[in-house]
């Protein structure tokens, strides 16, 4: 497993986009990611998770531009109460777009996206060129990881890399709310 510090930012992001699984620090807890449209890499992510298929999982980005795409049809208000919160910590339910994979949404009729404001996780964004995959780097049932060790200690080598970068400083997930009618999933 590739051990990338910040400023090898470009270097963790072609991993993604050459179909790797990387494992990376978000608000709270590491998570592992991947190219959302590499069904092989999000496969293995789900293996190394040990989950159960069909659960679906969320997108990150650095931008709502980068969130467009994966948006299907909903009205303002959901885009108004979403950015009310974006870049930020909250991740928000959207109506899919029929560009999203089914594996990604986990046959949900949306799709859970969270625009972050934590430097590592948006810069990777950037620099992979749009949304990743972003579920807590754990086996199923298992307390999330906090450190780039351990991952290795969990994980062993089965991540292609980890990105070591601190957290954004959270101490639970990141709230979950419904953006088109607003109802609470997660608080």
């Amino acid at each position: 497993m590739r051990v990338f510090s910040i400023d090898e930012i470009e270097q963790a992001a072609a991993l993604l986009r050459d179909g790797g699984v990387l494992a990376y620090p978000t608000e709270g807890v590491y998570g592992l990611g991947c190219d959302p449209d590499n069904r092989e890499a999000f496969d293995r992510i789900f293996a190394m998770k040990r989950r159960p298929p069909g659960q679906g999982v969320l997108l990150i980005a650095a931008s709502l531009e980068q969130m467009r795409p994966w948006i299907g049809e909903a009205p303002e208000s959901a885009f108004v109460r979403a950015t009310g919160f974006w870049p930020g910590a909250h991740t928000f339910i959207f109506p899919r777009s029929p560009r999203v994979p089914e594996w990604v949404a986990g046959g949900h009729a949306g799709i859970a996206l969270r625009v972050t404001a934590h430097a590592p996780s948006a810069a990777l964004c950037r620099a992979f060129g749009g949304p990743i995959v972003s579920t807590s780097a754990n086996r199923h049932g298992e307390p999330p990881t906090r450190s780039a060790r351990d991952i290795g200690a969990i994980f062993g080598d089965e991540p292609d890399g980890v990105l070591d970068a601190p957290l954004g400083g959270l101490d639970k997930p990141t709230p979950i709310t419904d953006a088109v009618s607003g109802t609470i999933i997660r608080a």
